[in-house]
């Protein structure tokens, strides 16, 4: 999506948001909801409209007894139908994909369709091209210019420190997945590394670690989906649109976890439930 543009999308609030590249299953029961479902799978199966926007509910808030965009954060993700089933009962189940993020303008109510809608204006992904540009700018000496040599050394520079970066995140995810898996099983500190190696059901350690990428921005999604943050925090991470300065929010939140680990000792709830399987979208 083109960023700047406003569009028109319907709207399914959650306790939590969603990333770009997570796998987001849902049952739908709500009336409302299956009526959305009922509207999207209408649609042609190549439709590009086949797609909602997904917003985090705001803690503590009740969408129904407040205004709607009262209730809501204002950045959210569309989830991409992918696969839908329709139960005996009338509801569904869906598996959809987070896409694009937007920014939410407004929040309509009506009564057909009788799902929430929301105009959005769509927010644009900053590359790591353009984050090395914005170092490089940075560098610029009192004479208001650089050679092109040294522009090219700046930009490099950038690119590197966003590998070293992406690496550190990395290498504190893996950390960050096996300590809590430990916690959970109630493992010695011994067997560490072989809890970090063993299993392949979706959500063990092995399987989590091995969705770990150094493609710099799918790894910063998968850690903001997977890891036991609170609503705002995963809030901030959506909102930055520099994968270096998510990168960077995260390599902090992920030490402040493990501090808080190994000092508490306690995991509020599995990893797992928090954890999407990554694709390349």
């Amino acid at each position: 999506m083109d960023g700047g543009q406003v569009e028109v999308i319907p709207l399914f609030p959650l306790g939590t948001p969603l990333f770009p590249g997570v796998v987001l299953p849902l049952q739908v029961f709500e009336p409302r909801y299956r009526r959305l479902m009922a509207d999207l799978t209408g649609l042609p199966a190549d439709s590009e409209g086949r797609r909602f926007g997904v917003v985090a509910i705001r803690q503590g808030w009740e969408v129904e007894r407040v205004a709607p965009a009262e209730a809501l954060y204002d950045v959210g993700c569309t989830a991409v139908l992918r696969a839908v089933a329709l139960q005996p009962d009338g509801g569904y189940q869906v598996v959809t994909v987070g896409s694009d993020r937007f920014r939410l303008l407004d929040v309509l109510v009506t009564e057909d369709p009788p799902y929430l809608q929301a105009r959005v204006e769509w927010l644009d992904e900053e590359e790591a091209a353009e984050e090395a540009a914005g170092n490089a700018d940075g560098l610029v000496g009192p004479d208001g210019g650089l050679a092109a040599a040294a522009d090219d050394v700046a930009a490099s520079v950038a690119r590197g420190s966003l590998e070293v970066l992406t690496g550190n995140v990395r290498d504190l995810f893996a950390r960050y997945v096996t300590e809590v898996t430990r916690r959970q099983a109630g493992a010695s500190a011994e067997e560490l590394a072989d809890l970090a190696t063993a299993g392949t059901e979706a959500g063990s350690p092995a399987a989590m670690l091995q969705e770990v990428t150094d493609d710099p921005r799918g790894l910063s999604y998968l850690v903001a989906s997977a890891a036991l943050l609170t609503t705002e925090d995963r809030q901030a991470l959506l909102a930055e649109s520099a994968t270096r300065r998510r990168l960077a929010l995260e390599s902090r939140l992920l030490r402040r976890e493990l501090v808080l680990l190994r000092t508490v000792g306690a995991v509020p709830v599995p990893l797992q439930e928090f954890a999407g399987p990554m694709t390349p979208n």
